[in-house]
């Protein structure tokens, strides 16, 4: 998703005196408008030919390669927006624009050149400085995407500009767009250059006021940041609303919404008294789908103040809904605009994986309301200064909620599938990049959720209470300010009176490091050795020479008793100043290679190493499988019991893969661990579930290569694991039947479906005992499954059911998925899932299929949701994708081509499993290779789609 992909929040209330300005500067560009009839001074957008960049890209159209944008290049911007005044005439055919700011000088001597970002959807009329009109060729010019006003009046000024827009054309969802017949924006990163010229940059904050003038029937609710000011009637059918919002921000966080909606609404009173009018805003037979999103939100602003000291600053606070976002959620200060996925749901239309998702996004804006809105970036460079640090809020949040131990589990799960794989991938950057050529190509993994992991270390090494005064110092310092991740490294440091050392490495080498540890138990002395060395592979985003970097490292012991021991000391240094002994410790790795000696061991242990997955990092240490029998029975650490799980099956698997069968003696051991959990009536039954699950492909792929040489096969792979899960299945078939019934019992005994924890655990270790009966595929098997999937009541359980009874062909497979289609035909979101399940089916044969989808009623290249559904899913089919004949990889770089005449942004998207080919075996290198190349070669491909092939293709 990921999650991808993602948003900030919230706002306040304003001065009459900028509405006064406003007032009076908008009737005279409106005249302005009238007057001169509108020009397009920067022709057609640039796209751009990756020939240059793709060996055996032949007869691509050779043109200028687009410039990268440099972190070293980075200069302050010489002028100061003091405020903006923003009026929006809103059109079918088209909407006008006008703009004033003010203007400040921020330089030392002659004025420079005021440089605006623009782009060719833009169309100018008119500029003007002082109120006096600007010739173009005189006063301004328009080149490369920019206007430039060459001679800037000394001392302040302002500028008025008026442009025209078409947002009813606008595919890209970029700037301001319509959706199902509302108007709606998107300016992250670089979307309000679409609106306007302006200092599109997020270190130019100022002061916003906007007027939106619309017809009223079509588009009764206007609304914009901020607090409402003022609104009226106008001639012609029109009204008009305007909204101030006080503090001060960057245009990436504007947003407009008009259209016709209803609002769900509440109120919520912060730890100070003040009350807060909440609402969220739908088109209208959507109303009954927000509750939970409400709730989620309610629950965020209270966690922030409980957790953080943090505090709502306005009046209001507006959520939209929108069917058509390039990503998940966006937090414009009091305005968030969301996905609709991310907040429409109801038992039977969502599953609790859903509304799991649903309360985190909603989290994850609000908290960038604080972390993103009230401090920014100085450059987007500085990206993850936001979304990591927010990222790691609405963990946080999710865990406090919930399950702790499962939230860690899906973070990482993640984290080890997708962004590990992004870090062995030519496109392979720092959390802090260095360079970029379109900047929506860093909205990614590393960004986010290796991100995240980096704040999750600053608390590891600090404690929870010291992170808390480092975050109390972040928004003393910074409040109001557009900063760095430095001053973020700085503020943590200054709060608690300590240097971090080499830890600032980790946001400018990229690559995940390995850490291999080397353990010896002395029984005689009572210690036990860890040696941990670190390893940071080359990257191809930078020649420099990679340093050791601080890793924390945390480990436990457990006894043979099953029992965690105390350790006294590390190093002969005691580990508390009490004198208890913690079971837990974390090793500070600094160096290449260091020695830790734990005393006061007294029994014979199995290392648990890197507990809850303290940083993130590949751990390489020598365990045998009865070892990790062992800790997968009893390693208090429930994160460390899933991963010797994980890692006995991935030991199996790998094996079996190797020798090109399931062996015996492997096998035993998984089904006598996974039998251990099914009997135990003291784990949750969420837990369970994690603990029954096999590792991910990516995972498996990358274990594959760290093994043996000459990339990985994902059908051989696919193979092995669907046979071991069906030999697991047959051995434990009636623990597997059993557990299910019981828990059917349950639920039917329970009534509706509810979304307390228990229920939710109930049937995610219903939906995998389900899963292993449908893998068993015989009769009986399946007709359980279609059974389960007849007598569904919510959503979960459905869609548990329809996985079981599509993991193979036959009439149950081919009667299940009609039937869903049937069911919820009339439900966009719900055939998402459909879709989605279409898409990565492991059916041989079903890339035929998929084609066919792309012409079906219930699929729009148009819309991302169904593109990343359909064709997300797609990438992911082991079976079909990576058909050595080549057809799947065919099939998506003819959808990557098309939709890049559509959505740039979504291009670049569906483009990354291209970017991964070196992970495979030679063939399919080969193959993945040759549709690089012809994309590559493809004329006017975008800047987005350009960047990811031409890294991708260089050698």
């Amino acid at each position: 998703q990921g999650r991808a992909a993602l948003g900030d929040q919230n706002a306040r209330m304003a001065t009459a005196r900028a509405a006064s300005c406003f007032a009076r500067s908008a009737p005279r560009a409106f005249a302005r408008t009238r007057a001169r009839p509108f020009r397009s001074h920067l022709g057609r957008e640039k796209r751009w030919s990756a020939s240059a960049m793709a060996p055996g890209a032949a007869e691509a159209v050779q043109q200028e390669q687009p410039k990268a944008v440099l972190l070293q290049d980075y200069r302050p911007y010489p002028y100061a927006v003091q405020k903006l005044a923003l009026d929006f005439l809103l059109g079918e055919e088209k909407t006008v624009v006008n703009s004033k700011m003010h203007v400040a000088p921020s330089y030392e001597g002659t004025p420079p050149p005021m440089v605006l970002n623009g782009e060719a959807c833009v169309k100018l009329a008119t500029v003007a400085v002082d109120g006096k009109d600007l010739l173009e060729g005189e006063g301004y010019t328009l080149q490369d995407e920019k206007l430039t006003i060459e001679n800037p009046p000394n001392g302040t000024f302002t500028v008025d500009i008026s442009v025209e827009i078409e947002p009813q054309n606008n595919t890209e969802l970029e700037g301001l767009y319509k959706s199902s017949g509302n108007f709606c924006s998107q300016c992250e990163a670089e979307g309000f250059r679409r609106i306007t010229f302006y200092p599109d940059r997020p270190d130019v904050m100022t002061v916003f006021t906007t007027k939106i003038v619309a017809d009223k029937e079509k588009y009764p609710i206007l609304l914009s940041n901020g607090n409402l000011v003022e609104e009226g009637e106008l001639e012609g059918g029109k009204h008009f609303a305007v909204w101030e919002d006080p503090f001060k921000k960057p245009c990436y966080l504007f947003a407009l919404v008009a259209g016709n909606l209803v609002a769900k609404e509440e109120t919520f009173i912060t730890m100070n008294g003040k009350k807060v009018a909440l609402r969220i805003w739908t088109q209208a037979h959507n109303a009954d789908k927000t509750e939970h999103a409400m709730n989620s939100l309610i629950k965020a602003m209270k966690w922030d103040e409980e957790r953080f000291g943090l505090e709502y600053d306005l009046d209001l606070f507006n959520i939209v809904a929108v069917d058509d976002f390039n990503m998940g959620a966006m937090e414009n200060k009091s305005l968030n605009i969301f996905n609709s996925k991310y907040v429409l749901c109801t038992p039977e239309t969502a599953t609790d994986m859903d509304y799991e998702r649903i309360e985190g996004v909603v989290g994850h804006e609000y908290f960038h309301n604080w972390t993103g809105n009230r401090v920014t970036l100085r450059n987007w460079f500085q990206l993850s200064l936001k979304e990591g640090l927010t990222v790691f809020r609405d963990q946080e949040f999710t865990s406090d909620l919930n399950s702790r131990s499962v939230k860690r589990i899906e973070d990482v799960s993640l984290l080890r599938s997708r962004q590990f794989a992004e870090d062995a991938s030519p496109l392979a950057h720092p959390v802090r990049p260095e360079s970029y050529i379109k900047m929506d190509n860093f909205y990614t993994l590393t960004v986010y959720e290796k991100g995240a992991e980096l704040i999750r270390m600053y608390q590891t090494l600090l404690g929870r209470d010291g992170f808390r005064k480092g975050m109390d110092m972040y928004f003393k310092l910074y409040d109001g300010q557009a900063v760095t991740c430095d001053d973020f490294y700085a503020a943590m440091e200054e709060a608690n009176d300590t240097s971090l050392g080499s830890f600032k490495l980790w946001y400018s080498q990229a690559g995940t490091p390995s850490v291999t540890a080397l353990t010896e138990y002395q029984k005689d002395a009572g210690k036990y050795k860890i040696v941990l060395s670190q390893n940071l592979p080359k990257t191809q985003d930078s020649s420099k020479e990679k340093l050791p970097q601080l890793i924390p490292v945390a480990v436990g012991l457990v006894g043979p008793n099953g029992n965690d021991l105390p350790i006294k000391s590390v190093n002969n240094v005691p580990t508390t100043d009490d004198g208890t002994s913690p079971t837990t410790v974390v090793l500070k790795l600094t160096d290449w290679e260091q020695s830790f000696e734990l005393d006061g061991i007294t029994e014979t242990p199995v290392p648990s190493i890197l507990r809850g997955f303290s940083a993130p990092v590949k751990l390489f240490a020598e365990y045998s499988m009865d070892q990790l029998k062992f800790l997968f029975a009893n390693d208090s650490d429930e994160f460390n019991r899933w991963e010797a799980g994980q890692r006995l099956s991935k030991m199996v698997i790998l094996q079996s893969v190797s020798d090109g069968k399931i062996e015996e003696a492997g096998l035993k051991y998984i089904v006598e661990a996974f039998e251990s959990v099914l009997d135990d009536a003291t784990i949750d039954n969420k837990i369970k579930s994690l603990l029954l699950t096999f590792p991910d492909m990516d995972v498996l792929i990358d274990g594959f290569n760290a093994t043996y040489p000459g990339g990985a096969d994902p059908v051989r792979i696919h193979e092995t694991v669907s046979a071991l899960k069906k030999a697991v299945a047959m051995r434990l078939r009636s623990k597997f039947e059993g557990t299910y019934t019981s828990l059917v019992e349950e639920a039917t005994k329970a009534g509706l479906a509810s979304l307390d924890p228990p229920s939710i655990s109930r049937r995610a270790l219903q939906g995998t005992c389900l899963d292993y009966i449908g893998s068993t595929g015989d009769e009986e098997a399946m007709a359980m499954c279609w059974k389960a999937f007849k007598a569904a009541k919510n959503m979960t359980d459905q869609i548990s059911a329809l996985k079981a009874c599509t993991s193979k062909s036959g009439p149950v497979c081919d009667e299940a998925f009609d039937s869903f289609y049937e069911q919820w035909k009339d439900n966009a979101l719900v055939l998402l899932k459909w879709l989605l399940m279409q898409g990565a089916s492991n059916l041989p044969g079903h890339t035929a299929e998929v084609k066919k989808l792309l012409s079906h009623p219930a699929f729009d290249m148009k819309n991302p949701n169904k593109v990343y559904s359909l064709l997300g899913g797609f990438s992911r089919s082991a079976v079909n994708f990576h058909n050595i004949d080549g057809s799947g990889y065919e099939l998506l770089a003819d959808c990557v081509i098309q939709c890049d005449g559509i959505n740039a942004q979504v291009a670049a998207r569906i483009v990354g499993p291209f970017t991964k080919w070196q992970l495979y075996d030679k063939t399919r290198q080969d193959l993945m290779h040759k549709q690089l190349e012809r994309i590559a070669a493809t004329p006017n491909i975008s800047k987005n789609v350009y960047e990811m092939v031409s890294k991708s293709l260089k050698e």
